[in-house]
């Protein structure tokens, strides 16, 4: 169930729905500001857009990974989706994981280092069949580093890369006209969001609260869900 969140201490707006745009067909996007899983909500709806069909998930291979992939698969298998693809990403990525990419119905990308993700999949061939895949009508989903790197824009804090300063970036641009900026309450972010619309002279940042979670419809804003999401103007 949806939950309407409460306002909170002053740190810009909270999100309300917006009015969809007409379009022939739905491209759907969900950030989620933290760590999986989907929320109830979320995973019941990523499953009807995706058809139940075969999920791809990106992620950074670490030790335990097979572990950590039921915290992605787990509620969605609850929403009747059976079929999970496991995709390590790479500097050089491999025509089958090209083709198997190709034949899902949806697209997770996790959490991790974010420029790692960045550079595995911005302006690769990667990117490149998510970005078609996605205006095919395939839902992407990202976590964290993986919601970072989906707008044009990737905006990385300094808590979060090893130069340790705010990076500006080429993200996927499946949206566009918005910073997104996660972990905000936990990582303090509001500052660095209001410097990050300044610096790309943009109008719209959404600051993601751990467990929160924000649906876009064709490019615009639906729903959120979960704990805070801010929209700063």
């Amino acid at each position: 169930m949806r939950r309407i969140p409460k306002v909170c201490r002053g740190t810009g707006t909270l999100l309300k729905k917006e009015r969809l745009r007409k379009v022939t067909y739905n491209r759907h996007i969900f950030l989620f500001g933290g760590s999986p899983p989907f929320s109830d909500y979320f995973a019941e709806k990523f499953a009807e857009v995706t058809r139940k069909g075969k999920v791809a998930i990106l992620f950074l291979e670490r030790d335990g990974w097979e572990d950590y992939m039921s915290k992605y698969a787990s509620v969605l298998e609850d929403n009747g989706i059976n079929e999970f693809v496991y995709l390590p990403l790479g500097s050089e990525p491999e025509g089958e994981t090209l083709y198997v990419l190709s034949s899902c119905t949806g697209i997770i990308i996790g959490g991790g280092k974010t420029e790692l993700y960045r550079r595995y999949i911005v302006d690769t061939e990667i990117g490149e069949r998510i970005k078609r895949l996605y205006h095919q009508g395939v839902p992407v989903a990202g976590f964290s580093a993986g919601a970072l790197i989906i707008p044009e824009n990737c905006v990385i804090p300094p808590i979060d890369n090893s130069q340790n300063k705010h990076l500006f970036l080429q993200g996927l641009g499946l949206i566009e006209d918005c910073v997104v900026s996660v972990h905000y309450t936990e990582w303090k972010e509001e500052e660095n969001l209001k410097a990050a619309l300044r610096k790309l002279n943009l109008a719209i940042g959404y600051g993601i609260d751990d467990e929160a979670a924000l649906h876009f419809v064709n490019e615009v804003v639906s729903e959120t869900d979960g704990e805070k999401v801010y929209r700063l103007t």
